[in-house]
């Protein structure tokens, strides 16, 4: 016998996962107050959002309850399957990486500050300074 070797997550498995996170973020709810919900622990919730466990189709769908989605929420962008895009938010190269954003506390601040924004004209001043900064650590970080 060899010695086992510690698995990877499936891609579908850590993308569902992704998912479950981002959308508790976005509601502002803590992994307690959702395994609560689940009566599940906290860590078992971060080992369904990293996708160390896997989700069953039962889990899933009491978690979907739970945080106001359909199921296929999270399939949306999963990867193996077919683009899916209805916000516009694609971009080539760089599929999946609203999820990664969004599955930090960074860009879910980011995107409630900015959608408490109602000024259109706010709106793109704040895009074109984000851009901006970008731009600007590109260039420090390649000198």
């Amino acid at each position: 016998m060899t010695a086992s070797k510690e698995k990877s997550p499936n891609p579908i498995d850590k993308h569902v996962g992704a998912r479950v996170r981002m959308r508790r973020m976005l509601m502002g709810m803590s992994q307690e107050r959702l395994g609560d919900a689940l009566e599940l622990t906290f860590q078992q919730v971060q080992k369904y959002e990293k996708g160390t466990n896997r989700i069953s189709a039962s889990r899933l769908q009491q978690i979907a309850k739970i945080l106001a989605v359909p199921v296929e929420f999270f399939f949306e962008g999963a990867p193996g399957g077919e683009p899916r895009d209805p916000a516009g938010f694609a971009e080539a190269g760089g599929q999946g990486y609203v999820s990664d954003f969004m599955g930090t506390a960074e860009g879910v601040a980011l995107s409630k500050a900015f959608i408490r924004i109602k000024n259109p004209k706010v709106r793109r001043r704040v895009i074109e300074l984000v851009a901006a900064l970008a731009e600007e650590d590109m260039a420090e970080s390649a000198a």
